[in-house]
């Protein structure tokens, strides 16, 4: 079976943890081991966040930017990639045995020089500033700074459409060649096409719908979003919340259009298991990592299935 996996940011970090490298070797190890049993026989595609990693580093560039220039996102993204993708390929590998090799490999994400998102940024990046700093930052950089809802300003960047992966003739390779892959970390890098040449954008692409695009793509049997909750829920965190154990894809599209999962939750990931499912007539799964093996065996969080 061909399969594409995507972890949420608890892979990573848990919550209130603030990313000392023994805290994220530990939960990438433990992702890891759950995920053995699953993937040993399959062809996958392993997926993962990194918008903690990506803050880190811009915030370090930019505490030393009065003697070095910082860098843009797209190399805070490619620094992540190599630096998650390292952590998950040598877990991988150990928690598989070393019966099969991993592979980490820098990906970017073809999008639209003219994607709404570029004129209208509204993804967060960073950390929250003052209106003073903000106002400083934007005349030294040319940023654009937003009102975050937990109060205080924050860096808000486009956030494209994914319309192809670069790299996926050659991760269908690597699958060939029985290699683990591990992608489009954080989305992959946001290029588009300028005069015949591909230019970086300085935004952030959504990591499920990557995903979800990645496993249309390579064919994949199934799709798989693992994350910090059981699965879908309608009116989640309120009276009559209600888990979707198994939903037809018609169904779920219907409550989303109907505003039931909201955009700064799990509203990505219900639109990105939609498309596949419209895509390929396959079955995708969003579920806990801490159930992960369940998950993608189908017996434990949501099931989105064809109609």
């Amino acid at each position: 079976m061909r399969m594409v996996v995507a972890l949420g940011g608890n892979a990573i970090l848990s919550k209130g943890e603030k990313g000392a490298p023994s805290e994220i070797y530990r939960n990438i190890r433990t992702s890891a081991g759950l995920l053995a049993g699953p993937i040993a026989d399959n062809e996958v595609v392993i997926t993962h966040g990194n918008g903690p990693q990506v803050g880190y580093l811009l915030e370090a560039m930019m505490s030393v930017s009065s003697t070095y220039p910082p860098q843009g996102i797209d190399v805070a993204d490619a620094m992540t990639q190599g630096w998650l993708g390292y952590l998950l390929q040598t877990a991988l590998e150990e928690a598989l045995e070393y019966r099969r090799r991993a592979v980490a490999i820098i990906t970017r994400v073809l999008v639209r020089g003219d994607d709404p998102s570029l004129s209208n940024p509204t993804k967060p990046v960073g950390r929250f500033v003052s209106k003073g700093e903000a106002e400083e930052l934007s005349r030294r950089f040319g940023w654009t700074f937003r009102e975050d809802p937990r109060g205080g300003l924050r860096r808000v960047v486009p956030s494209p459409e994914p319309i192809d992966v670069l790299e996926a003739p050659i991760i269908d390779g690597m699958l060939r060649d029985g290699l683990v892959v591990i992608a489009a970390g954080g989305g992959g890098i946001p290029v588009t096409m300028v005069n015949g040449r591909l230019v970086p954008i300085e935004g952030v692409v959504d990591k499920d719908l990557t995903s979800s695009l990645l496993a249309i793509k390579l064919g994949a049997d199934k799709f798989v979003i693992l994350t910090d909750v059981e699965g879908v829920a309608i009116n989640f965190g309120k009276p009559g919340q209600a888990w979707l154990r198994e939903v037809s894809v018609n169904q779920l599209k219907k409550l989303y259009l109907e505003g039931h999962f909201p955009p700064g939750s799990i509203g990505p990931k219900v639109l990105a298991a939609i498309r596949f499912v419209e895509s390929t007539g396959r079955a995708a799964a969003i579920g806990s990592l801490d159930r992960a093996p369940d998950v993608i065996s189908g017996s434990a969080g949501t099931v989105v299935v064809p109609d």
